[in-house]
């Protein structure tokens, strides 16, 4: 299903990059999943199919638990063709700066961002940007 806020557009140096909002529901992360999936397909990069949807799917769900407030917000994904693979970025209206956590054995959450640290080679980090709120990146291959 195509939205309003989809674009597919070129980044400032010529790369493909896709944009799109998405509302603060669980259902988005598999819709974002599915539209990275279709872009990395497209840019003939599905060997990084995996790893990027599950690095995705932690820092979206992460922005859908955490970024509520302020209410009504929407949460910007955007995949970046780069050299080497794929930088993928979550943007969202909450301040709260994410750290790799130490879960224990036991623990049922915590691990989420320790996934994206070794799928990305620990080439991940978090940025300002225009307006409230963070973007989360990452890079892959």
């Amino acid at each position: 299903m195509d939205s309003p806020f989809d674009e597919h557009l070129t980044g400032e140096d010529g790369r493909p990059l896709v944009v799109r909002q998405w509302p603060l529901t669980a259902r988005a992360v598999g819709r974002a999943r599915r539209e990275l999936r279709g872009a990395l397909v497209e840019w003939k990069l599905g060997e990084l199919t995996e790893s990027a949807e599950l690095v995705l799917s932690e820092l979206m769900t992460n922005a859908v638990l955490h970024a509520r407030s302020p209410r009504g917000r929407l949460v910007e994904t955007r995949y970046e063709r780069t050299a080497t693979g794929v930088r993928i970025e979550v943007h969202d209206a909450n301040n709260r700066i994410p750290h790799v956590g130490r879960p224990g054995d036991e623990d049922e959450y915590g691990r989420g961002l320790v996934l994206v640290d070794a799928l990305t080679d620990r080439r991940w980090g978090v940025s300002s940007r225009q307006g409230v709120g963070k973007l989360v990146w990452a890079h892959l291959g």
